[in-house]
């Protein structure tokens, strides 16, 4: 398998007021060309805890509708990089999406939440060359299987608080 990896296009609507940013997908989403796809990563849970009762779809489709249907757009910060492997901390040569272009497209976005230090790290080095102006930004605890010291009641915790505010 190569170690050139690629992210996937945004999810984005008109209505959407909070974006969730990511660094770059591991290697099982990028093998199922799905956010979020690896089954121990706590993203999907954490969403279907806090806009759907608790219960997680099935389809991709219904879980991309679920963050739409809440206002929530879902991209990475990064764009290409070198990556053996899933971890950040093994993530190379990146370069960057244009997310001051998305931010135009989208004005309506305000917040945005880092999921992980990869993210936000990847995120603070991109805005030194590209300030994004009138946007909150956050950094969020990973809802990756390798943040384990947060469990899923914690992450809800903050989560909420960056989501539903």
């Amino acid at each position: 398998m190569s170690d050139e990896c690629r992210c996937f296009a945004p999810l984005a609507d008109e209505n959407c007021r909070i974006l969730i940013l990511g660094s770059m997908p591991g290697e099982r989403s990028l093998e199922l060309q799905q956010y979020y796809g690896h089954k121990n990563n706590r993203f999907w849970r954490l969403m279907a805890e806090l806009f759907n009762n608790g219960e997680l779809p099935e389809a991709y489709e219904e879980r991309q509708k679920l963050l739409l249907d809440n206002n929530i757009a879902l991209w990475d910060v990064i764009a290409y990089c070198r990556r053996e492997g899933s971890l950040d901390s093994a993530i190379r040569e990146e370069e960057y999406n244009d997310l001051a272009g998305f931010l135009a497209a989208h004005p309506q976005i305000k917040r945005i939440c880092c999921n992980g230090g990869k993210a936000h790290a990847s995120l603070t080095k991109y805005c030194r060359r590209h300030p994004l102006a009138g946007v909150e930004i956050l950094a969020m605890p990973s809802t990756s299987p390798a943040n384990a010291r947060w469990s899923l009641k914690k992450l809800k915790e903050i989560w909420a608080d960056a989501l539903l505010n």
